[in-house]
């Protein structure tokens, strides 16, 4: 399968699926190192801190994208680029008390008006929260429109286990989803 700079970002993240090629993600990833930096340039205040972890976040993406199934890489991007700034200010016992003014941001946000809400980027990241199990359940059941027989038939959890994991997935989505809001609203 021959790449391009010009494929969309769902067919490199196709690609990258089948082959694991760097190359590959190494195109994917230059689309939005620009908007990567300036994330990083926000949390950490240091243009060498940013430019460093702008090359460790490309270099733990394929650890990262094992076994997840991204649909949007740009905003998931977004939400690694984050979690690593926080976790690094975290380790350096830097204060974070700037989050809700980095988080309001937009022009170094990776998301537009035109794409997803950032409330589409915290339900991504809450259901990445998920336990597998339940991960999996909500997602057939209410991405792929799969009844609870056919999750159960396909996930080969009991009809009972189907029912609760969605159940008890739903009930920790409206929590994450909940604290998320919370957060944007200090």
């Amino acid at each position: 399968m021959t790449i391009s700079t010009s494929d969309t970002d769902e067919s490199l993240l196709s690609s990258y699926r089948s082959d694991e090629q760097l190359e590959t993600l190494g195109i994917l990833y230059n689309r939005y190192i620009h908007l990567v930096y300036g994330v990083c340039l926000k949390y950490l205040k240091s243009r060498e801190d940013a430019q460093d972890m702008v090359m460790t976040i490309f270099e733990g993406l394929p650890k990262k994208m094992r076994g997840k199934d991204i649909t949007y890489f740009k905003s998931w991007l977004y939400v690694v680029t984050k979690n690593e700034c926080l976790m690094k200010l975290r380790k350096t016992n830097d204060s974070i008390v700037q989050v809700d003014f980095m988080e309001n941001t937009s022009d170094y946000h990776l998301t537009d008006e035109d794409d997803l809400s950032e409330e589409s980027v915290g339900l991504e990241d809450c259901i990445d929260q998920l336990k597998p199990e339940h991960k999996t359940c909500i997602a057939m059941f209410y991405f792929e429109n799969k009844s609870y027989a056919e999750v159960s038939d396909q996930s080969g959890f009991s009809l009972k286990e189907v029912k609760s994991y969605i159940q008890n997935g739903k009930r920790n989505l409206k929590i994450c989803l909940e604290e998320k809001r919370e957060e944007s609203n200090v």
